[in-house]
């Protein structure tokens, strides 16, 4: 009699954790539908002061959302402006966006979400202060972030040291340069640090993140490989060998270099080789190394 009066409540319990996460869900679908709605008015938006206004709005909403019960588990993948990504040990995961200025400069919100489970809300914000940060190399927190639009994190653990994250981040400029970064993320109980000394390699020494400026017309890649066990990125150059400090005449030069982990620290490989996985029309392609003509089928 015990064992099913024991079942019976167990089924309740469940059944009501069950509803509440339910509930959780529906609220933060309508949060997600308002948040929407509000980021494309800040698009639509005429001018600067009525963008950030707009924003401010959005910021409000957001965190109202994230205060729901098991917001850590909603993707709110309907924000097509925000970039929303998790650490894959589960740790955390960072929000980051953009507004773009009427004088083509950025300006960038985020914020990092702990996985605290089903307890409260524990959420550090960042405060884009690019503006105020005049030595891009140094060490800050979130109160004084260099702004980025993060899209990829990669965990790097050694030894008996705290662990810390690598951020692949995308950061629009002005109207003639993007750049992208390489930032490092580490937690020391409740104190986030951003930048550390991780960088080896050529006139690499004391450097605590690594950002790239180039033309805004051109593109860069920026990204891991898994199969290389790399984080891969084009080498930049200048298009005339004569201007060598104009970011907006620097692009990709074709080839790539790359960091790989090793002792805890990022290690600078240079002129990598990339190999793409096997494809059945490789044959139809000539090799201009091997001189030898593609095939051709009809």
């Amino acid at each position: 009699m015990k064992f099913l009066q024991f079942n019976i409540l167990l089924v309740l319990a469940l059944l009501s954790f069950n509803l509440k996460a339910q509930q959780g869900s529906n609220k933060l679908a309508v949060f997600q539908d308002t948040l929407r709605k509000i980021s494309s008015k800040v698009v639509d938006a005429q001018s600067d002061a009525q963008k950030l206004e707009i924003n401010g709005k959005f910021v409000k909403t957001l965190v109202e959302a994230l205060k729901t019960p098991n917001s850590y588990a909603f993707a709110f993948d309907s924000l097509k402006n925000i970039s929303v990504i998790k650490s894959p040990d589960q740790a955390f995961r960072i929000l980051s966006w953009y507004v773009q200025l009427e004088n083509g400069t950025y300006r960038y919100y985020g914020a990092i979400q702990m996985n605290t489970k089903s307890g409260p809300l524990k959420l550090y914000p960042l405060i884009d202060q690019t503006e105020n940060i005049a030595d891009p190399n140094m060490v800050t927190n979130n109160q004084k972030w260099f702004g980025a639009r993060y899209y990829e994190i990669v965990p790097i653990t050694s030894g008996n040291r705290l662990p810390y994250y690598v951020l692949l981040g995308w950061k629009g400029n002005t109207q003639l340069t993007t750049k992208k970064v390489i930032e490092i993320l580490s937690f020391d109980k409740d104190n986030i640090t951003f930048g550390a000394p991780v960088f080896e390699g050529k006139e690499l020494k004391g450097k605590n993140r690594m950002i790239f400026e180039y033309a805004k017309s051109n593109a860069m890649t920026l990204k891991t490989d898994q199969k290389a066990g790399l984080i891969v990125f084009d080498h930049l150059a200048s298009f005339d060998p004569e201007i060598k400090d104009k970011f907006e005449y620097f692009g990709s030069d074709g080839t790539f270099d790359g960091f790989k982990v090793i002792g805890g620290k990022l290690k600078l490989q240079e002129d990598i080789t990339l190999n793409n996985d096997p494809d059945a029309n490789d044959e139809l392609y000539a090799d201009p190394k091997k001189n030898v003509k593609p095939i051709r089928k009809f």
